[in-house]
């Protein structure tokens, strides 16, 4: 297994991921808990696959910290990047919770991502670093030669206990702009998918509109 990173991904490989149905991963009741590693392990669907695609979409397209085989910039249709779900473990606290990004569905909008092909033993460390709300679902994934392929997405669903919600991109900036947690600077969380997002030549007006707020509190 060759231990990647995204620089490896080249902007003329650009491949469109279709959104497709997601299956939940756990119970109901996991849904309400903010440690979701146990219901994620209840997930065995692609424990005995040699490889699978993970679609990343917040600080897994500048910040994969686990080994891949391969990375393609990606897309999910019916889907749009928020920043809706509090972080009370890598950029808040849980009094002072900041605030990372999300999927919420919206039918006709597309996200712009990276697809990491990763082994099944990956999934320990991305349960641990996904637990504050995130679940396993699986998708349909479709790359730009028009093949396809069955993959995983990290979603903190709005039933989760960290979730926060939708709120004005000015006062989430602020709120960004004013928590740090044990992974750091919420605000360096917010800027970096914004600078990754442009090297993949992808726009995405909230994260953008979210970072010219910052700048502009910065003064």
């Amino acid at each position: 297994m060759i231990a990647g990173s995204a620089s490896a991904c080249s902007l003329d490989r650009v491949s469109a991921v279709r959104g497709d149905e997601f299956k939940l991963a756990g119970e109901e009741a996991a849904l309400r808990s903010a440690d979701t590693i146990a219901a994620n392990k209840l997930m065995d669907r692609f424990d005995d696959h040699h490889s699978v695609w993970l679609f990343g979409y917040g600080s897994l397209i500048f910040k994969p910290d686990f080994p891949f085989i391969e990375c393609r910039p990606a897309r999910i249709r019916d889907w749009t990047r928020r920043f809706w779900q509090g972080s009370h473990d890598h950029r808040g606290t849980e009094i002072s919770p900041g605030r990372v990004a999300t999927l919420i569905a919206q039918p006709g909008a597309t996200c712009e991502g990276i697809a990491y092909l990763i082994t099944p033993d990956v999934f320990d460390h991305l349960d641990y670093r996904e637990k504050n709300g995130y679940l396993r679902f699986t998708t349909d994934m479709t790359f730009e030669d028009g093949s396809g392929a069955e993959g995983l997405v990290y979603i903190a669903t709005q039933d989760n206990a960290a979730f926060l919600g939708q709120a004005p991109e000015r006062e989430i900036a602020i709120q960004i702009a004013a928590s740090v947690g044990p992974s750091g600077r919420n605000s360096d969380y917010l800027i970096e998918l914004a600078q990754a997002l442009r090297k993949l030549g992808k726009a995405d007006p909230h994260v953008f509109a979210i970072e010219q707020h910052l700048n502009d509190l910065a003064g």
